[in-house]
């Protein structure tokens, strides 16, 4: 078995650059990963696993191309961008990132939630209640940056995802999708309609089959709230009600109400 001495080892420069720079992941198509239980999801999802990187042993077999080597614990600090870094740090090749496509919905749209902690822990909400796609635009957070991909927990291999622009948008729009945007409660426009429980879900099965197949509820960011040009596309607006002296929700919890509602679990 390989063994790393040195951080100056190409494998270490390479993985401390993927975990480092979003235009490096981009021309290399590959992106870092931290932790045996993500390794673990990551076999199980038959993702490119390219190289792993351990100080302790591995319990369970990975991909005969994977690149397995062993180091220091040091080393691996020495390597990972995050607080606490784990005993294993692995790359995986990004997947492919294909057109949209409709499904059985619905969808989520973030819009400029730059925040990984909050997209990774989206998009883990969005695979756990069975949203049939995630979408990014503005200025989200990188997908593939690692404080993001540990928070999904997993749900980067599984959970489909898309980075769409306004232009991409305004033709799902023009196509017949549907957008919902979702604002912090109190706004003063009057539009907005409560989401109080159930509300959602009778509306999933008050009209056809799944209404909500061709449908994205829209996330804007925290501080922000949506984008002008996202609440142009939007057909209608909700918000959840919340005390009076909270002035908004974290953009995943809202997210989570959301999907919980449109889920028909």
């Amino acid at each position: 078995m390989e063994k790393i001495t040195s951080r100056r080892n190409p494998i270490c420069v390479h993985m401390k650059n993927l975990g480092a720079s979003r235009s490096y992941r981009e021309e290399h198509r590959e992106f870092l990963c931290d932790g045996i239980k993500l390794l673990e999801e990551a076999v199980k999802a038959g993702a490119e696993v390219t190289n792993v990187i351990a100080s302790s042993h591995l319990p369970f077999p990975l991909p005969v191309d994977a690149r397995v080597c062993f180091t220091d614990r040091s080393i691996i600090d020495s390597i990972s961008p995050l607080k606490n870094a784990q005993n294993t740090l692995f790359t995986t090749k990004m997947l492919p990132q294909g057109g949209f496509e409709r499904g059985n919905g619905p969808y989520f749209l973030l819009d400029g939630v730059q925040d990984p902690g909050n997209a990774g822990t989206i998009i883990r909400t969005a695979s756990a209640f069975g949203v049939e796609g995630v979408m990014m635009t503005g200025n989200c957070a990188d997908r593939y940056n690692p404080k993001t991909v540990r928070a999904t927990m997993g749900a980067v291999f599984r959970q489909k995802t898309y980075s769409m622009t306004i232009d991409e948008l305004t033709s799902l729009q023009l196509d017949g999708v549907i957008f919902i945007g979702a604002a912090a409660w109190g706004a003063d426009d009057e539009t907005y309609q409560p989401v109080v429980p159930g509300s959602l879900k009778n509306f999933r099965s008050g009209r056809d089959e799944n209404p909500l197949k061709n449908t994205v509820f829209a996330i804007g960011s925290e501080g922000r709230g949506l984008s002008d040009e996202v609440l142009e596309l939007c057909a209608g607006k909700i918000s959840i009600p919340i005390s009076p002296e909270c002035e908004s929700l974290n953009a995943a919890v809202a997210a989570a109400i959301i999907m919980w509602e449109t889920s028909g679990l």
